[in-house]
């Protein structure tokens, strides 16, 4: 029982780091009705400048300016590229992204090398030990920011006029617009919230118990993308539950990967990806997506 109850308390930080990466697709999702295949990369961007510049600048500031850049280069890559396609199939400007991330990726992989950095964060190895289930203080952090992040967006979300216009782009963007409503700027503004985001999920990814930000970390966002999907792309709320829910599935099929060793090696990667294709099969808008009607 302990065990589980490690594996899970582990598997609730880690999903709850997964619900940021979840939240930045369904942000740029409901802005623009586009799956945005370049999240890996601003994850990647903003995890880079933190780890360049912790010992320059200390790690506060560092993780600051980590989250302005990848901000910054969210909102460039809309700026400059997206936005110079709008109005073409959607399946289009998903593919423009997967192009934006190739670029980016293989920029910032260039720039690491076979180097792994650290990160320099205050909390290190340190670990909490309560009634023999430990934890190390970096779940905890991640848990905290995590659920902070989230209810500042949701009452961002929900009570500012930035919510708002987003909510009125979500439901038809012809009429929004109409209404007055600036879809460039509502989209703008969702692209650089899905990069600061990421920014803070490349960092609760790279701390201990992991060596640090490497060329693999960007796949992070791979992880995230079932927890987004099984959520509903169109659901804030989809984005948390599903984060939590390929944490956790993923922390248990890791811990007890010995005792399911009959479904060969590797099973916690693929969890995710089973329970996603599960609750498709029941539900394919996913758990909390909205269902679209069509008369034909």
């Amino acid at each position: 029982m302990t065990t589980f109850l490690e594996l899970f308390l582990n598997g609730v930080s880690l999903g709850s780091v997964y619900a940021l990466i979840a939240l930045g697709f369904v942000v740029i999702f409901r802005a623009t009705e586009v799956v945005n295949f370049a999240h890996a990369s601003l994850l990647l961007a903003g995890g880079y400048v933190t780890a360049s510049l912790h010992e320059e600048l200390g790690f506060w500031p560092a993780l600051g300016v980590g989250i302005a850049a990848a901000a910054v280069v969210g909102a460039a890559v809309e700026f400059f590229v997206m936005r110079r396609y709008r109005g073409h199939d959607h399946s289009v400007l998903a593919i423009v992204t997967i192009g934006v991330d190739i670029l980016l990726t293989t920029e910032l992989t260039r720039r690491l090398g076979t180097d792994v950095l650290t990160m320099g964060d205050p909390w290190g190895d340190a670990v909490l030990t309560v009634g023999g289930i430990s934890i190390a203080h970096t779940r905890i952090a991640a848990f905290v920011a995590a659920a902070l992040l989230i209810t500042g967006f949701l009452l961002v979300f929900r009570y500012t006029s930035w919510g708002v216009a987003m909510r009125a782009a979500a439901e038809s963007s012809e009429t929004a617009a109409l209404m007055g409503v600036r879809l460039g700027r509502v989209s703008l503004g969702a692209w650089a919230v899905a990069g600061g985001l990421a920014a803070v999920a490349a960092l609760f990814l790279c701390v201990f118990p992991t060596p640090g930000l490497e060329r693999a970390t960007s796949l992070a966002a791979l992880k995230a993308f079932p927890a987004a999907i099984l959520g509903g792309l169109d659901s804030t709320t989809g984005a948390l539950v599903g984060g939590l829910v390929v944490g956790v599935t993923e922390s248990l099929a890791t811990g007890y990967q010995s005792e399911l060793a009959f479904m060969g090696r590797g099973l916690g990667d693929l969890a995710p990806y089973l329970v996603m294709t599960a609750i498709l099969l029941l539900r394919p808008s996913g758990l909390f997506g909205t269902k679209e009607l069509a008369r034909v």
